[in-house]
């Protein structure tokens, strides 16, 4: 009797169809991961930005584009706007290069003129994306 050396195509395929599986699987949830990660790195850019807007606001001073406190007008995760008058303004970022998911998302810190900031997240697909310390702002779920 002759040993059998090999696969026989059932198995191939069996295999063939697990890794189809665990693939379909996979890839939604790496793309949201894409997403959130995408959030987060935008979240970090417009945050750099607060210790200077606070000082430059603190001394009295008019707040017209991110240049005034420090950040570049386009980076690879965002395109970041900035301006504050009478102590209230706001620092964000339109979310570049990114998932379909938040391609039209866009990371703001708002500052009132008492001094409290707060932050929020708009134009995501699905709230889940946006960081914990920058929800999705409500009634404004993505396209």
């Amino acid at each position: 009797m002759k040993a059998q050396k090999g696969f026989t195509l059932i198995e191939l395929m069996i295999v063939v169809a697990i890794i189809g599986i665990l693939a379909a699987i996979a890839i939604p949830a790496y793309s949201n991961y894409q997403a959130r990660a995408k959030l987060s790195a935008a979240l970090a850019e417009v945050s750099a930005g607060k210790t200077a807007f606070e000082t430059k606001v603190n001394d009295g001073e008019a707040i017209n584009a991110q240049t005034d406190i420090g950040l570049q007008a386009t980076t690879a995760n965002c395109a970041i706007t900035a301006s504050a008058t009478a102590g209230a303004g706001s620092i964000s970022c339109a979310v570049r290069n990114a998932p379909s998911q938040v391609s039209a998302a866009t990371v703001a810190w708002t500052r009132t003129a008492a001094g409290e900031w707060t932050c929020a997240t708009t134009g995501a697909a699905d709230a889940t994306l946006a960081p914990k310390s920058c929800p999705q702002a409500a009634g404004n779920e993505g396209d």
